[in-house]
């Protein structure tokens, strides 16, 4: 990225309403291409220009590409957070500016409700499977409660939500963060949690697809992780745990909700879960072996299933062993 690219990229008056409308929250090319009454190939030719520029960024999930404006971080952050600072004032002082900017954005709703309605046919399909479960254990609302007052002791820093889902641990936690990232490896379930999410800031939630097992992220890029009702699908937990270790933060926290050991085995068939539970002892020793020192954990007996919630810190990785020298001969 070079300045001249920058400016380049925002000569033209598309690229500049599209700048301003990937700051209101991310969009796939296809619901730009519908804001701006333009076709998708137009569209992804002015995405390409900014996405050269450093101006947004591209994810892919299955044959869909979203967008995102480019966060302020690493080499490039002041220039980008100048440019970005520049459209936002250019927004409150340019009235024609300002116009065009609200217009779109008027037409972000359209974008919103289209989102809703699917995740809501998607609710319907699947309500009687998720009210079978949830009437086993604890009322959601006081484990997210529960949940809350444990991680309340420190700060959240940047958060990284590990089966996202619906997307509720990430809208219950997004206040508290400094940002979130909401991961998960089913396509559908990002959408619906896109439109759950969809009303907060852009810049404080990022949706990812992922496996839990391959996290696409660098080591220790994040403070707090958790792990909602998700670990229970994993044949082996070990390895996602491990995963989650290499991107947490020396001093940082995880958190595990899921259920304590049963003997319920129809969820292995009619909801796929391939561990029936947890009990202390194991989840001390899988936390142990990935890198958590481990603390009490809480129980939430409400129900046929025990609602657990296990806690660690991240302990600092063992220093390499040094090599002695070797030992100077003295006449």
């Amino acid at each position: 990225m070079v300045i001249e690219d920058i400016f380049k990229a925002l000569g033209d008056p598309t690229r500049l309403r599209i700048a301003r409308l990937l700051s209101a929250m991310e969009l796939a090319v296809g619901e730009l291409a519908q804001v701006l009454g333009q076709s998708q190939p137009r569209v992804s030719r002015h995405v390409g220009i900014l996405c050269d520029a450093g101006l947004a960024e591209r994810r892919r999930e299955g044959s869909w590409v979203f967008l995102r404006q480019t966060e302020a971080d690493g080499d490039t952050s002041p220039i980008i957070a100048a440019t970005q600072h520049l459209l936002a004032v250019a927004e409150q002082t340019e009235p024609g500016f300002a116009a065009l900017v609200e217009a779109d954005r008027r037409k972000l709703a359209a974008i919103r409700e289209a989102r809703e309605a699917a995740a809501g046919h998607y609710f319907a399909r699947h309500a009687g499977e998720w009210d079978e479960l949830r009437a086993l254990h604890s009322p959601d609302a006081e484990v997210e409660h529960a949940l809350a007052k444990a991680l309340a002791d420190a700060p959240l820093g940047a958060v990284l939500d590990i089966g996202t889902g619906t997307g509720r641990m990430a809208e219950l936690f997004a206040e508290g963060a400094e940002r979130v990232v909401a991961l998960d490896k089913n396509l559908e379930m990002l959408r619906v949690a896109r439109a759950k999410l969809q009303h907060l800031p852009a810049a404080r939630i990022e949706l990812v697809q992922g496996d839990f097992a391959e996290l696409p992220f660098a080591d220790a890029s994040f403070d707090t992780v958790l792990l909602h009702q998700v670990l229970h699908f994993a044949t082996d937990p070990a390895p996602a745990l491990a995963e989650a270790a290499r991107v947490t933060r020396t001093g940082g926290g995880i958190a595990i909700v899921d259920f304590a050991s049963h003997d319920r085995e129809e969820l292995r068939t009619r909801h796929q879960h391939a561990r029936l539970g947890f009990s202390d002892r194991q989840m001390a020793d899988l936390l142990r072996a990935a890198g958590f020192a481990a603390t009490a954990p809480i129980a939430l007996d409400g129900g046929a299933l025990v609602v657990k919630i296990w806690l660690g810190k991240r302990r600092a990785a063992p220093a390499a062993a040094s090599t002695p020298a070797p030992a100077t001969e003295t006449a």
